[in-house]
């Protein structure tokens, strides 16, 4: 099968996660990928990220963020990088770095720069805080962002400290954002015969993710809170219940749902009661509402309900990380390899 980026060429200057992860996909995609890494630093920080390492300056960490790509080592802050830089420019459709925002134009990364050499050259830039502000020469990295742009304040429980996503996920969002814009230059670049720069920032991915709450916010004034058990802000039960051995998240997005889960459950009376008959009255009565479903799936399993469940209710299992990839239909559908 024709991977749909065969023969698109993209060098890269980058570290750590964000960067890292929007040109891996780049290279799932098919395009040729090569990472340059200044010797004179030891290259890709994340290469002495603990805890496991593959050997000397390799690391699982690295690994997982860069498979699939090329690897060329280049000083870049001397002539002769800077000479064996302008030689690959007109070979390649792109290339992209994840530096500070000062460092693109300061290191002839720019489309100002770059142009001269390959006029289609689409130069991407992902930074912390951008290239055009008071920020532009401060580091930054994903858990900053999920402080400053408010997830932590709706992530965890209630009467908690405030908590942060599990995962990376501003850099894994930012890299895709860094992606899709320069797959997007690309595009016009073929029809044009022009490249751009194209700029995303962690701050200003994570910021614009806010979405609907962000809108309550803006429009109605409305502070969007954590609330008990991950529990959605209006939708209702879309939340975390007890099991006999453990825990499901069940999604009731619409009334439909809500019908079918309380008949599998045994309880079809509480469609009818005034609190529980419409989103917004089971949103008035959640606390309510969850003693009884815990109550009620505390009876049997995880496996049972899921079981009782599924193609029926949106639910899933809460798992922890070994039993997420030892999950049998992980391996039926080809996700590990």
């Amino acid at each position: 099968m024709r991977l749909p980026l065969a023969g698109v060429r993209v060098i890269t200057l980058e570290q750590f996660g964000a960067g890292p992860y929007g040109s891996m996909n780049l290279a799932d995609m098919g395009a040729e990928v090569i990472k340059i890494e200044n010797p004179a630093t030891g290259g890709d920080a994340s290469r002495s990220m603990g805890p496991h390492f593959l050997g000397p300056n390799d690391s699982e960490y690295f690994q997982s963020l860069n498979y699939n790509k090329r690897s060329l080592t280049l000083n870049l802050k001397t002539a002769e990088g800077q000479a064996v830089l302008h030689r690959l420019v007109p070979t390649v459709d792109a290339v992209a770095n994840n530096l500070r925002g000062n460092q693109p134009a300061a290191l002839g990364l720019d489309y100002a720069t770059l142009k001269s050499f390959n006029p289609k050259v689409v130069c991407a830039h992902l930074s912390a805080y951008g290239r055009d502000n008071e920020r532009a020469d401060w580091p930054g990295y994903d858990y900053l962002m999920q402080a400053e742009a408010g997830f932590l304040s709706v992530t965890g429980e209630p009467d908690t400290p405030p908590a942060r996503f599990g995962l990376s996920i501003i850099d894994f969002m930012t890299g895709m954002t860094l992606a899709f814009g320069l797959v997007s230059a690309l595009f016009d670049a073929a029809r044009s015969g022009e490249g751009r720069d194209v700029d995303v920032s962690l701050f200003d991915v994570a910021l614009s993710n806010l979405t609907y709450p962000g809108s309550w916010f803006l429009n109605s004034g409305t502070v969007t809170g954590r609330a008990p058990r991950g529990a959605h802000p209006t939708a209702t039960p879309v939340q975390l219940v007890k099991t006999a051995d453990g825990w499901i998240f069940l999604m009731c997005m619409m009334d439909k749902f809500w019908q079918l889960l309380v008949s599998v459950i045994g309880s079809p009376a509480w469609a009818h009661e005034q609190r529980f008959a419409t989103m917004a009255s089971r949103r008035e009565h959640r606390d309510a509402l969850t003693v009884l479903l815990d109550d009620a799936l505390s009876q049997q399993s995880t496996a049972h309900w899921v079981e009782a469940l599924s193609g029926k209710v949106p639910v899933a299992p809460v798992y922890d990380i070994q039993q997420a990839l030892d999950n049998p239909f992980v391996h039926r559908i080809g996700m590990v390899q």
